[in-house]
């Protein structure tokens, strides 16, 4: 299977990882949260698929683009 990179759309923290390595999601499924100026950004999946790993844990800084998750679509 092809593995899609997740990637934060936004300069901020991870706030709360909500997905394990292995879940099954659909397309929208919320993988973490991430903080900005006080406000939630979710972090969703692309596509259908299994979440193959998460790249970074909770209370780490992530720049824009970078690649926070991975999936198995």
């Amino acid at each position: 299977m092809a593995e899609v990179t997740i990637a934060a759309e936004i300069t901020a923290s991870v706030w709360q990882i909500q997905a394990r390595p292995g879940d099954a999601l659909a397309e929208g499924d919320t993988v973490m949260l991430l903080e900005s100026m006080k406000m939630e950004i979710p972090v969703t999946a692309p596509r259908a698929g299994r979440l193959a790993a998460v790249l970074v844990a909770e209370g780490d800084a992530v720049e824009e683009g970078q690649a926070v998750a991975l999936l198995e679509a």
